[in-house]
C-alpha cells in the first residue's frame, strides 16, 4: 500500500587501458564482410546523472572516488541503467563490444543480465517491445542482436550491463542502411538510489531490471543508483544524489540497512536532500518482504524493526511539515506466494515485474501532480 503525507560483490579485474584502446583502434567504423560498423561510444546516452565521469559509463562523477568508500565506487563503474536509444531501417543489427570486468556472471544472475546488451524497439502502437540479447562468453562480444527485421524504420533501445560496463561500443548494420543516435530527453528524470535489488539483481536480461522497466512504463528517463550491498543512505552518496534535479527522488535501502542505522540515518537523509530540493518528491521505500519469511522468526523481526524506524522518521518529517513526503509499504512489492525471487531476497523477471507494478503505482499519482 502507498501511504501518502544484500550481496556485496567482489571487485573484478580491469582491462589495461593499451589493451582496450589497440583494440578499439581497429574497430572504427568500416565494412566487415555485409556489416558496417558504427562507433557507439560518442552516441548520447540517457540514465547518467553526470557527465564529468572518469570512464564513459561511469554512473558517479570521477571526484566521487575520493568520497565515496571503495566499495559503492567500485560498484559506481557499473553500467546499470544506462541506455542508448537510436533509429534505424535495418534488417539486421548486430554489436561488438569490450568489458570492463572479467566476472561475466554471478552464482544468482545470468551473464545475460550481469554482462549483456538487450535491445527493445518501438512498436506501430508506440509501446517499446523486447527484440534480442547478447550471450557474453567473454570480455569481447562479437553477435547479432538482431537478424531477419520486418522492414521499416523504428527507435530502438539499447540498455547496457547492470553488472559491468562496455569499454567500446560499436553497432553494426548491413550496407545501405542508416543508424541515427537520438538525443537524450530533456525531462526531469526518477532517481532512484538503493541496493542490489535495484541494481538490477538478479533479472535475466537489463531491461528487465525494474527501474528499466519503469522507464518504458512511465516513458521517462531513470537514473540508477542502486549500488549491491551498499545502499546504506550514505551522508556522501546523498549529497551527491542532491546534486541532481529529478522528478522525484526514490530511497529503496533498507534491503540492506538494520533498524538502528534507518533511525540514525533517514531524517539527516530527507534534511540533505531538502536543502536544495525544497519541493521535489521524495518516496521512501520500506524493504520487501523475504519470499521465505513466514518459516524465520529471524527475518520477520528484521522487517518488523526496519520498517518501524522508517515509518516512525516519515511520520516525524510530515509531522514537521513536509508535504511532499511519499511511503510506499514493503508487502506490496513481490507477490505473498514466495515464488519471485532466486534466494528468499533477489528478485526473478517475475518479482521485477511484481516490484514494477508497485513502484508504478506509486509513482503516478506523485507525477501526475507536476
Amino acid at each position: 500500500m502507498l501511504l501518502n503525507s544484500t550481496t556485496t560483490d567482489q571487485p573484478s579485474s580491469i582491462a589495461p587501458a593499451a589493451t582496450v584502446a589497440s583494440r578499439r583502434g581497429q574497430q572504427q567504423a568500416s565494412p566487415m564482410g555485409d556489416v558496417i560498423w558504427h562507433d557507439a561510444m560518442q552516441w548520447p546516452f540517457e540514465g547518467a546523472g553526470w557527465t564529468d565521469t572518469a570512464r564513459r559509463y561511469d554512473r558517479l562523477p570521477a571526484r566521487a572516488e575520493s568520497l565515496v568508500d571503495d566499495a559503492v565506487w567500485h560498484l559506481s563503474r557499473m553500467s546499470a541503467g544506462l541506455c542508448l536509444r537510436f533509429t534505424t531501417d535495418a534488417t539486421c543489427i548486430h554489436t561488438r563490444y569490450d568489458l570492463l570486468f572479467e566476472e561475466l556472471a554471478m552464482v544468482h544472475m545470468p551473464g545475460t543480465a550481469h554482462s549483456g546488451l538487450d535491445l527493445y524497439a518501438e512498436d506501430g502502437a508506440g509501446i517499446d517491445r523486447w527484440v534480442g540479447i547478447t550471450r557474453p562468453t567473454a570480455r569481447h562480444v562479437e553477435a547479432p542482436l538482431a537478424e531477419g527485421l520486418a522492414p521499416g524504420r523504428r527507435r530502438y533501445t539499447l540498455y547496457l550491463p547492470l553488472y559491468n560496463s562496455p569499454e567500446s561500443l560499436e553497432i553494426g548494420v548491413e550496407a545501405g542502411a542508416t543508424v541515427e543516435p537520438l538525443p537524450k530527453r530533456q525531462e526531469k528524470p526518477i532517481v532512484v538510489y538503493g541496493t542490489s535489488i535495484m541494481h538490477g539483481a538478479s533479472a535475466a536480461r537489463c531491461g528487465m531490471a525494474f527501474p528499466a522497466q519503469l522507464g518504458r512504463r512511465l516513458g521517462t528517463p531513470v537514473i540508477n543508483l542502486g549500488f549491491a550491498g551498499n545502499g546504506r543512505m550514505h551522508p556522501e552518496v546523498v549529497d551527491l544524489l542532491a546534486e541532481l534535479d529529478p522528478s522525484v527522488f526514490v530511497i529503496d535501502c533498507l534491503p540492506n540497512m538494520a533498524a538502528d542505522l534507518v533511525a540514525e540515518r533517514t531524517i539527516p537523509l530527507v534534511h540533505r536532500l531538502r536543502r536544495g530540493h525544497a519541493d521535489t518528491p521524495i518516496l521512501l521505500v520500506e524493504d520487501r518482504t523475504y519470499g521465505n519469511t513466514r518459516f524465520f522468526p529471524e527475518k520477520a523481526e528484521r522487517h518488523r524493526t526496519s520498517r518501524a524506524a522508517l515509518r516512525a522518521a516519515w511520520q516525524e518529517l510530515v509531522l514537521a511539515g513536509d508535504e511532499e513526503l511519499h511511503y510506499l509499504q514493503g508487502d506490496d512489492l513481490l507477490p505473498a506466494d514466495g515464488e519471485a525471487t532466486v534466494d528468499s531476497s533477489h528478485p526473478t523477471d517475475l518479482g521485477m515485474v511484481s516490484y514494477a507494478d508497485a513502484y508504478e503505482r506509486a509513482l503516478q499519482p506523485i507525477l501526475r501532480q507536476y
